[in-house]
């Protein structure tokens, strides 16, 4: 299994060998959706490769969401938990990735709600390293100097206080389509909102942060 410690729930997993002999171990060629078919027909290994591929991207999301490294961590381990319990009741009708994110960002909003009262203010940083690939998600100086420096640092500071300060869905998709790479359709998806109402929310989510960030512009 992965390198996620998801146990004891799957080392209690017991599978008739017929079961297992029948679902697909070759998952090069398959989609996320026939590996999660593969999953639910019984085969253990498809979880593997759905953890190698989701891990760091719903770890990064996760992060973006709760700004903490340990809590990011146990958010995703839950929700690949969450994955592997939902094997047998699981229907193709989205793609994977979508399913995935929207348990994701359920989890997600349920912990900021959770832990509103414990937080003193919002604290996402999204000025920092990306979790996978260590560069910068936002435009970076080319000239660095010390006014250019304290300028960026002021304008990531506002960024993420007025990311923060977005209504909860349009700061979750903003989340999904600036920093997960996520088109409006997967976002609807994961949202539970047409095309264009995802477009229409991810204007105004972006207006109110040009109007807010105009002094940066």
């Amino acid at each position: 299994m992965g390198t996620m410690a998801l146990n004891p729930d799957l080392k209690n997993v017991t599978l008739p060998d017929a079961v297992v002999a029948s679902a697909q171990t070759d998952f090069t060629a398959n989609d996320d959706v026939q590996t999660m078919l593969a999953l639910k027909a019984g085969n253990l290994e498809a979880f593997d490769v759905l953890l190698a591929k989701y891990r760091k991207p719903i770890v990064s999301f996760m992060y973006r969401m709760v700004h903490n490294q340990a809590i990011a961590e146990e958010l995703a381990q839950e929700v690949f938990l969450r994955v592997f319990r939902s094997r047998e009741t699981y229907r193709a009708e989205a793609r994977f990735s979508t399913w995935l994110y929207r348990i994701a960002t359920n989890l997600g909003v349920n912990h900021a709600r959770d832990t509103k009262n414990e937080r003193s203010a919002p604290t996402i940083h999204l000025d920092e390293p990306d979790y996978e690939t260590g560069t910068m998600p936002d435009v970076a100086d080319g000239t660095p100097s010390v006014e250019a420096d304290l300028l960026h640092e002021e304008r990531m500071k506002a960024i993420r206080q007025h990311v923060m300060e977005l209504p909860e869905r349009q700061r979750n998709a903003v989340l999904m389509h600036k920093y997960q790479g996520m088109d409006y359709k997967q976002i609807g998806e994961v949202l539970k909102l047409s095309e264009s109402a995802t477009k229409s929310l991810l204007f105004r989510a972006y207006q109110t942060l040009r109007v807010k960030l105009k002094d940066f512009v």
